[in-house]
């Protein structure tokens, strides 16, 4: 559990150092193409972060708190549908 909270903060930190070079970019005036590959390129980190998030709060939180199936299938149905309309 810890193991996976770090490699997600390391990988929100790799994230964090692409938009700030992604200001720089636009800043400076870099061909628009590179700034649109470069905003792809978080955007698609972004999303897989958030895959991550979803899987960590399943596999961790649903699991230890849930009090019934039912309602763990709600609260999975939730999270599901939360994270897909974010897409």
């Amino acid at each position: 559990m810890e193991k996976d909270k770090t490699k997600l903060i390391q990988r929100f930190r790799r994230i964090e150092g692409q938009i700030r070079g992604l200001q720089r970019m636009i800043e400076s005036g870099r061909a628009c193409e590179e700034i649109i590959t470069q905003f792809a390129s978080i955007n698609g980190a972004l999303k897989s972060a958030g895959f991550l998030i979803v899987m960590y709060y399943l596999n961790d939180c649903l699991t230890r708190n849930a009090d019934s199936v039912e309602n763990l299938e709600k609260e999975v149905e939730k999270v599901i549908k939360t994270y897909i309309s974010s897409m």
